[in-house]
Parts: structure tokens; C-alpha cells; sequence
């Protein structure tokens, strides 16, 4: 069945929107294009290996030619043709030789236009996501800049300037940050996979390495390795510790993070949504590396245990306990991230005081151990010392119940009546 001038125009159409596609080599066009013929071809003729496929990319067309042996009887019409046929028309051939015919696309069908038509455009479809995933997966790890398409309740889809699509979890934004359609955005390549032929490409804001892709484009010193950032830690939307180290003694590695006035981490801050960033001097001393990360807090000593594995005790005087700790024990949290291992901050409270003080472990009788061990994670080891602080805060740090809490500061309030 012949095809009309539609078909003509739905094949030509796919034909020149497949030259146009970008990121493919000429070899690779013409081979898939090539291709995508011969498939039809074999299931129109049950073989496409004695056809000839010339591709024309600049105009946009191809010529296809059917090579047949010259024969005297014809025994396999798809491969055969008979000399009588060949010579009607005053022809000179010879047995033996091959006469090609040249075949229209015209000689399709409308289902095997349609077929190489849609063949065609799978093949584009598939070339254009192995492009996108090649594109994207030697990114990861780098900072991506593009506009909010559409927000949803579990993720935001991004797009870039080409339009193709990435996402970015409700997991990997920044609590309480609300995007909207159109904003622009920042945030860090997180992974890029194939999901059922499909690239699907995760972004991040909250992973502490967009915060150290943020600093190097910020600090030009820390872009050209003249300071080195040695670790992140951050709780997201909240805060963050920086440590950093500069190799040349004539550089301020915290005046240079911090720019003049605060030019350079305003810039970083306001991106990440007014998150506290510290930015400290690296030191491979682990107990001036904890004084620094609990700084404000003045410490008054450290136990840092027999081994690798216990918790470090940081002993401080009780006035400098709150800053330590900071609010529901984000700093001591951040700290203890920083230096690797689980930090416990202790009252290191003077004798005087101590006479009319008593100690949580005095109460194991009425207080259950664990409990007692809860408060003294978070640096409540006498009676006193948490009477003095909120109830409720002290739930909310200690990880108990507001009941359980209440019994607590009533055992402890009777010692003191």
C-alpha cells in the first residue's frame, strides 16, 4: 500500500528533528539512523542484509537500494531476480550479476512508516537520557544553579537551561525552607542513576559538601588551595561548624572565610537560609580542636578516656554549661561530629558548692540509672545543676518524658527541703 504526502511529512519531520538533536556525533547518527531503516526493511522484506542504505544527514532524506542476483529462475524472490525481468527493457545483463532496484518510501506501508517513525523517535528519546545521564554523572559532587518548576509536598523538580529535569527531596531541603515555582536555587549534585532507562538526578542542601562548595566560591583563597577546608559538620538550617587550615602562614584562614565585615559568609549564611556557621583553625591537637569547637565556652579541663572509643569528658565551671551545650544541644552535638567521638560536658563545680550540693549518682536508689546517665550526657551530674534548668528543656535535651522529668525534680527538690 502506498504512503501519502502525510506520512512523507511525519517521517521527514522525525528525520529532521533527529538531525537536530545535539550532543551526538555524525558516526552515531548514521549509524542509528541506518539502523532504524533496516529493522523495517527486515520485517517488510524478511531480510535486510542485501539492501544498500545511503544516508543523506544535510537534506535530510536517505536512498535505499535492493541488490538482487541476476537469475534464470527466480527460487527466493527477496534475493533473486530473473534475467527476462531485468532485460525487458533493453538492459544488458548477465547471470550472476546484481541488479539493484532502488526502493521508495513510498513502497511502505502506512504501518511501517509509522513503525520507522516511531522507532526513530525511541532511539532519540534514549540517546537524549544517555546524554543527560553522561552530562550530569561526572557532576556529582558539584554545585547546580536552576529554576524551581514545580514544588510538590515530598520533592521539588528543577530544571536546567536545556529543561531537563532534576529533583530535589523534601530529605535534602533545608527545614522550614518553603520554594516556590520560578525561584532560582542552589544546591549540591547529590547522585545521578538510571531508574527504568530514565536518568534521575538528585540534588541536596543540606549534605555538609554544599557547604564546602559554597565556601570555595565565596573564599578565592580556598578555591585556589591556599586554605584547605579539613571538615563540615552542620545540622541543617541551624547551624554549622567549619574547620579550616591555611598553608601559608601570612593568610588568616578565619579572616579570609569570613571576608571584610562579613562580606563573604553573609553571602553563604543567607543562602543557607540564616543558618550559624563557626568557622574555626583546624588543629590536629584533639583537645584544642574541642576547645575551639565548644567556644564560647570557656573549658576547664578534658578526660579524653583510655581509649579511642570512650566518651570524652569536658569538665567546665557550671556558668559556661548552657553555651556549650547550645540550643537543644546543637553545638555539643556539632562538636562531638567535628572531632569523631561522643563528648560529655561535666560541672566542674568548686568544693564550697559541692557541701551543698549532692550528686545524681547519690540518687540511684529513687532515679533509674539510665536516667541518671541521660542527664549527665547532657551535663547535669548533681542535684542542683538540674534543678536550675528548665523542665521542659530538659526533657527536650535529656531525650524523657515531661512525667518522667517531674518525678526527677521532685525527688530532688525533697533533698533540699
Amino acid at each position: 500500500m502506498a504512503t501519502n504526502n502525510n506520512d512523507k511529512i511525519e517521517l521527514k519531520d522525525a528525520f529532521s528533528e533527529f538531525k537536530n538533536l545535539k550532543n551526538i556525533d555524525r558516526p552515531t547518527m548514521m549509524g542509528v539512523l541506518e539502523d532504524v531503516f533496516r529493522t523495517q526493511l527486515a520485517k517488510t522484506y524478511g531480510s535486510a542484509d542485501n539492501f544498500d542504505i545511503i544516508i543523506n544527514i544535510d537534506k535530510g532524506d536517505c536512498e535505499i537500494y535492493w541488490n538482487r542476483e541476476v537469475v534464470e529462475t527466480v527460487e527466493d524472490p527477496n534475493t533473486q531476480i530473473s534475467l527476462s525481468e531485468v532485460n525487458a527493457e533493453g538492459d544488458d545483463y548477465e547471470l550472476g550479476e546484481t541488479f539493484a532496484t532502488k526502493i521508495e518510501l513510498a513502497s511502505f506501508s502506512r504501518r511501517g512508516i509509522l513503525n520507522i517513525r516511531q522507532n526513530l523517535q525511541g532511539r532519540i528519546l534514549d540517546i537524549e537520557k544517555a546524554n543527560i545521564y553522561k552530562k550530569y554523572v561526572g557532576k556529582v559532587g558539584e554545585i547546580f544553579s536552576g529554576e524551581v518548576y514545580q514544588s510538590w509536598s515530598k520533592e521539588v523538580l528543577v530544571l536546567d537551561e536545556e529543561g531537563n529535569e532534576l529533583r530535589l527531596p523534601k530529605s535534602e531541603q533545608i527545614p522550614g525552607e518553603h520554594l516556590k515555582k520560578n525561584d532560582t536555587i542552589r544546591a549540591i549534585i547529590k547522585s545521578v542513576e538510571m531508574r527504568n532507562t530514565t536518568p534521575y538526578i538528585t540534588l541536596s542542601r543540606v549534605s555538609p559538601e554544599f557547604l564546602k562548595k559554597l565556601f570555595e566560591s565565596e573564599v578565592p583563597e580556598i578555591y585556589d588551595g591556599l586554605i584547605t577546608i579539613k571538615k563540615v559538620v552542620r545540622i541543617p538550617g541551624v547551624r554549622a561548624k567549619v574547620a579550616v587550615e591555611s598553608y601559608d602562614e601570612r593568610i588568616d584562614p578565619i579572616g579570609a572565610c569570613i571576608g571584610v565585615k562579613g562580606a563573604r559568609i553573609l553571602g553563604i549564611v543567607r543562602e543557607l537560609r540564616n543558618e550559624n556557621i563557626d568557622v574555626i583553625p583546624w588543629t590536629s591537637n584533639t583537645q584544642l580542636l574541642i576547645q575551639r569547637a565548644l567556644n564560647p565556652a570557656k573549658v576547664s579541663s578534658i578526660s579524653l578516656g583510655a581509649t579511642p572509643e570512650d566518651k570524652i569528658k569536658v569538665f567546665m565551671h557550671p556558668d559556661e554549661v548552657t553555651a556549650a551545650i547550645g540550643k537543644n544541644g546543637c553545638n555539643i552535638h556539632l562538636a562531638s561530629e567535628l572531632v569523631g567521638r561522643e563528648i560529655e560536658i561535666w560541672r566542674d563545680t568548686p568544693v564550697s558548692e559541692d557541701e551543698e550540693d549532692v550528686l545524681l549518682s547519690e540518687f540511684d536508689n529513687e532515679i533509674e540509672p539510665w536516667i541518671i546517665e541521660r542527664l549527665n550526657a547532657i551535663g547535669c551530674d548533681t542535684a542542683k545543676g538540674v534543678l536550675a534548668l528548665d523542665k521542659a528543656d530538659v526533657a527536650h535535651r535529656a531525650d524523657l518524658e515531661e512525667e518522667t522529668v517531674e518525678e526527677v525534680y521532685r525527688i530532688l527538690a525533697a533533698e533540699f527541703e
